[in-house]
């Protein structure tokens, strides 16, 4: 027993260590199992064929034959010199035969290989490519999937330092109806030229440059854009490039390296930005969210020769089912929401909020105005105002200083967070007006004492910051904030008055797990730059709108009592409501129902609605403007 146990492994052993010697002894082993299996059974089909009689040497020659041509050996009987040369004639031929076989099989199966890889060159034109792999690849597929969706022929080439098969088993997996667009995906360097045109970025009409998913991310994107301009056909002309930069300080550098005709946003800056407005204007992340994907209503950028000799306040009641919020002057100017006495000329386009660019037309039926409903108010007078900011980031600088451009003197903002260092940072806070006095105060904001020694009813609001104190941005932080805001709540319903809240968040699946009410909102800044960056794609005229609607100065969006507009429970039809926004100044694109605000998906969010449909307004309901505020 002991013996067998010993003889095994080294069989074993002797085996291996033969089949190491490579193709000599792998062809000695076939053919030894080959031979082993053959002969036997070509001698028990000579036996069993009971038709057949002969001496021994007759029946070693029908062996033989079987044999032979089992293994393709000629099968030649005769002399031995004769069956012998036989043999070796077969045998060149086979070998010939297997390795033709060999080559056109290695040759294929390596064809095969480079198309998995994906190293082939994309022949597509007019298509859009990705440039980079991060989170953001899949809101942008998933959007120009959705903008291409009247295109008979649309494609999107990626192209990233990724596995071919692997890019399309994930994008497969997050983005699952394609419909009419062909995602292609291609395996290089984004930062090398010569990989860069697999995608063809010359044929393509946009190449956007994806922000990476790390935290000196800036620097791969600049090094992106270098090698795009320097691509072959890139250096001549504007080109239609678009990327995000993380920190603003680096847009300078992304702007250089892009070229003329580029657009480099900062996720910093467009982020601040909007945390700002919304924390301010209770639902405005909603109506971004609407406007800055394609399935729902978007901007576009129409000639109307109809309307020109005419002025911009004509044009705010000429289309029923389009919402128009400014104009674009024939020498390339953009002037959102214009005094309503301004003449369209010639050459001059509408910027107006559409459910598609085909239903953009002017209305043909008539329409009434009900002047007795029109209710005129003035002015709220401002007010210094208490923010208290929880949570501390790079973006939190930016934050304050946009917030210092919107409030009124004497005005205050209260910051807690763990790192110490905060306080030096908020004295270098460059504010422009000194409207603002920001004040710190170290603590854990998912700590239910700290949040209760804060005084919260004496807030006008609170913005949940996610918290990069240990350099955890992104799901850690999001968990940070998820229990801030559970305390949050906890709290306000234990005083009665609930706090309008903004929160940032840094993957938008964690919305659905977020305790919300009607005064809350959330800003998710890598799925809205993405969604961004996918409208200036398919409209680059969008960038400059964009822009003016961002900052501070100029016209923007806000949700208004409705009161200020129509008298409260009469029923109107929105051209009351247009025409009532217009005498103020304003340009109404829609509304929203307090009753509605913390249902999913729209919030009460209603944008664009029928200006034939009639309407009541309760108590706390908003009209949408675009105003100067």
């Amino acid at each position: 027993m002991a013996r067998t146990s010993v003889v095994g492994p080294r069989l074993r052993y002797w085996f291996d260590n033969t089949m190491t010697r490579g193709t000599p002894a792998l062809i000695g082993w076939l053919s030894l199992v080959c031979l082993g299996l053959v002969v036997p059974v070509s001698a028990l089909l000579v036996r069993a064929d009971t038709g057949r009689s002969g001496t021994p040497r007759s029946q070693l020659g029908e062996i033989w034959k079987n044999v032979s041509s089992t293994l393709k050996l000629g099968g030649a009987v005769g002399a031995p010199a004769f069956v012998l040369l036989s043999i070796l004639l077969a045998l060149v031929g086979l070998f010939f035969a297997s390795t033709l076989v060999g080559l056109i099989a290695a040759g294929v199966n390596r064809k095969i290989m480079d198309l998995r890889r994906g190293r082939s060159v994309v022949l597509e034109d007019q298509h859009t490519v990705l440039l980079g792999w991060s989170e953001q690849v899949y809101p942008v597929i998933r959007q120009l999937v959705e903008a291409n969706v009247n295109k008979r022929r649309a494609a999107v080439a990626v192209l990233a330092d990724k596995d071919k098969a692997e890019m399309e088993d994930l994008i497969r997996v997050r983005v699952p109806n394609t419909r009419n667009t062909r995602v292609i995906c291609r395996t290089g360097s984004p930062v090398d030229p010569a990989d860069i045109q697999r995608v063809n970025p010359r044929g393509a009409r946009a190449v956007i440059v994806l922000t990476p998913g790390v935290e000196d991310g800036d620097a791969d994107i600049v090094k992106t854009l270098l090698a795009v301009t320097r691509s072959p056909g890139m250096q001549e002309g504007p080109r239609h490039v678009l990327a995000a930069v993380q920190n603003v300080r680096n847009r300078d550098a992304a702007r250089l390296a892009a070229g003329a005709g580029a657009c480099v946003l900062s996720i910093d800056d467009v982020a601040a930005r909007l945390i700002v407005q919304t924390c301010r204007q209770p639902g405005l992340s909603v109506v971004y969210m609407d406007l800055l994907t394609f399935e729902g209503n978007e901007f576009y950028l129409t000639a109307e020769p109809g309307l020109t000799g005419r002025t911009y306040g004509d044009a705010l009641l000429s289309y029923a089912t389009s919402s128009v919020v400014g104009l674009r002057r024939a020498d390339g100017a953009l002037e959102l929401n214009p005094p309503s006495t301004s003449l369209i000329h010639e050459g001059d386009e509408i910027v107006a909020i559409s459910q598609d660019d085909d239903t953009i037309v002017l209305c043909d039926r008539p329409w009434t105005v009900d002047r007795t409903a029109i209710v005129t108010s003035a002015p709220p007078a401002r007010r210094p105002e208490r923010t208290l900011m929880l949570g501390w980031n790079r973006r939190a600088a930016t934050v304050i200083a946009e917030l210092d451009q919107y409030v009124a003197e004497g005005s205050v903002i209260d910051v807690v967070a763990r790192e110490t260092e905060v306080a030096r940072t908020l004295t270098s806070v460059p504010l422009e007006r000194g409207a603002l006095t920001a004040s710190f105060r170290t603590g854990d904001v998912t700590e239910p004492d700290v949040l209760r020694g804060l005084d919260l009813p004496s807030y006008d609001r609170v913005i949940v910051l996610s918290d990069d104190a240990d350099g955890t941005m992104g799901l850690r932080a999001d968990n940070r904030t998820l229990v801030t805001l559970l305390q949050l709540r906890g709290i306000a319903d234990g005083t009665g008055r609930a706090l309008p809240v903004v929160a940032e968040l840094s993957d938008d699946r964690n919305r659905a797990l977020a305790p919300i009410s009607e005064r809350d909102d959330f800003i998710v800044s890598d799925k809205l730059i993405s969604l961004l960056m996918t409208q200036v794609s398919e409209n680059r005229g969008l960038a400059d709108l964009f822009e003016h609607l961002f900052r501070a100065q100029g016209s923007e969006v806000y949700l208004k009592p409705a009161r200020d507009y129509v008298a409260a429970e009469r029923e109107v039809n929105f051209y009351t409501v247009v025409e009532s926004a217009r005498l103020q100044g304003h340009s109404a694109i829609g509304y929203r129902r307090l009753s509605e605000a913390a249902r999913p998906p729209e919030y009460g969010i209603h944008l664009n609605p029928d200006k034939a449909e009639r309407l009541r307004f309760t108590e706390g309901d908003s009209v949408i403007v675009v105003a100067d505020g």
